[in-house]
């Protein structure tokens, strides 16, 4: 799948597929969530990383940009509440230098139709409190209250598709 033209040109975006694009995955994950954010490693990678779908980002010459991450099935089930027909949506994450040119929205709406094409009808994701809006202009509502993810303030937000 390509990217719009927010990202700038010869972005695509992919399921991301094989150790290759894993690496790529886990480097950008690493230099943003562990690096910038200080998330323990430990708390970063976890069990859902290996049946999940974690697509990718990519500039014309392979240099990786964003990814995030599906879960799907019975594991969204059961980080969700039981809730039939919803995914969740996690681990978004763009490269500073990739921030702004609108390819997170495009992430999140290439996420949302990997859901879709998985039998999905709703999007649940765990937002970052400072990232609530960036999340709100994708027509996503905040609901619950605020809770502490890898000592980062989150609040649980979904949308249907």
């Amino acid at each position: 799948m390509s990217a719009g033209e927010g990202a700038g040109p010869g972005v695509t975006i992919r399921v991301a597929e094989g150790e290759g694009d894993l690496a790529l995955v886990r480097a950008v994950r690493r230099e943003v969530f562990i690096v910038e954010q200080n998330v323990p490693e430990e708390l970063e990678y976890d069990e859902y990383d290996g049946t999940s779908a974690h697509l990718l980002a990519v500039a014309a010459d392979g240099t990786a940009l964003g990814t995030g991450r599906l879960i799907f099935g019975n594991q969204a089930r059961k980080l969700t509440g039981g809730v039939e027909g919803r995914v969740l949506l996690g681990r978004l994450a763009v490269l500073a230098a990739a921030r702004g040119t609108g390819l997170g929205a495009e992430l999140v709406r290439a996420i949302e139709a990997a859901g879709a094409e998985r039998g999905a009808s709703e999007v649940e994701l765990h937002a970052q409190v400072q990232a609530l809006g960036f999340y709100e202009r994708l027509g996503y509502v905040a609901e619950g209250p605020v809770y502490e993810d890898a000592g980062i303030p989150h609040r649980t937000m979904t949308r249907a598709l």
